[in-house]
């Protein structure tokens, strides 16, 4: 058995582009149902707005892994300058149920939830083909730092500015040299929202605030999940994706209160998917917004713990542990 930790992962070369061919697997494993995953529980005790939840998962094809990611999100260890989120993740053969490794890093979550958001970025780009792309960022925290890396490296020239937002204030010098000159650090959300072709939500905001209308044509990628008031909903009502439905209608998501207020059914989304193996994106106007709602999947975190876990074996990375 192997051990990886936060340092093991960070030794490890981060290719954006290979991340996110990982994810395109994953996303195939779910179209064929090559895979299992049953609805994670949530555990609760004390303070309400911290919970440890569990993410089970088998995922299929080339990948051939099970596991579970074990999650703790306790919104107030930023207070006592701690991480907000700690995980672990143990992978077991899936022919035996051996465990082989355990990937105790936060950085494999980050990762992975940039890489869905990467996935979806790649698919729209190739049906609207933007040259020019205005992205805008709220929050950035760890997710918020993957997912500028990610974006510079899978939109490369394409990217014209970058209108960056958080409440605290911004590290510059968590800003890759690459993409710094195109950065334009801004004094509210509306300022990278107004005008984003990309826009992108990596907070922990405990309220909703984002009420205006989008540009037109424009990707919203729903990260936080718990950041757009109802008041939006007919600007994006034809053209919400998830990646699951079950998972995302609850905890107080933007689509819970969306079927809540609005009526949104499971029938009126379009699942991950189906915007890679049926074009979804070209059944749409251009002017139309899209809005991508992902929950977070334990498919694509055994996927991508499995990836690292292989590449760290190559590159003799980690620790190994007796059996």
């Amino acid at each position: 058995m192997i051990y990886l930790n936060d340092k093991d992962i960070k030794k490890l070369n981060i290719d954006w582009n290979r991340n996110i061919q990982v994810i395109d697997q994953a996303t195939r494993c779910i179209e064929s149902n090559d895979m299992a995953q049953p609805i994670k529980p949530y555990l609760r005790y004390g303070n309400s707005k911290n919970r440890i939840i569990a993410m089970p998962a088998f995922v299929g094809g080339d990948i051939n892994m099970s596991g579970i990611k074990w999650i703790a999100s306790f919104p107030n260890n930023i207070q006592k300058g701690i991480p907000r989120a700690h995980s672990v993740i143990i992978l077991n053969e899936a022919e035996t149920g051996m465990p082989i490794g355990i990937v105790n890093s936060g950085s494999i979550s980050a990762i992975r939830t940039a890489s869905v958001s990467g996935l979806m970025i790649k698919k729209f780009m190739e049906e609207r083909k933007l040259k020019k792309i205005k992205l805008g960022i709220v929050g950035f925290g760890p997710i918020g730092q993957c997912h500028l890396d990610m974006c510079t490296e899978l939109l490369g020239d394409a990217i014209e500015n970058v209108m960056l937002y958080d409440l605290n204030e911004v590290n510059t010098e968590l800003i890759n040299n690459q993409i710094k000159e195109k950065i334009t650090i801004v004094k509210d959300w509306d300022q990278a929202y107004a005008d984003a072709d990309i826009f992108i939500t990596c907070t922990v905001s405990k309220d909703r605030y984002i009420d205006k209308k989008p540009k037109a044509g424009s990707l919203h990628l729903n990260v936080s999940l718990r950041d757009y008031k109802t008041d939006i909903f007919p600007w994006f009502s034809k053209s919400i994706i998830v990646d699951d439905w079950e998972e995302v209608c609850r905890e107080n998501t933007d689509i819970e209160m969306f079927h809540k207020t609005n009526g949104l059914q499971k029938k009126d989304v379009t699942l991950i998917q189906d915007v890679l193996t049926k074009d979804y994106l070209s059944t749409l106007t251009e002017d139309q917004p899209v809005m991508f709602n992902p929950m977070g999947m334990a498919v694509f975190d055994i996927a991508m713990a499995t990836h690292y876990f292989q590449l760290a074996k190559e590159e003799n990375e980690g620790v190994l542990l007796d059996q």
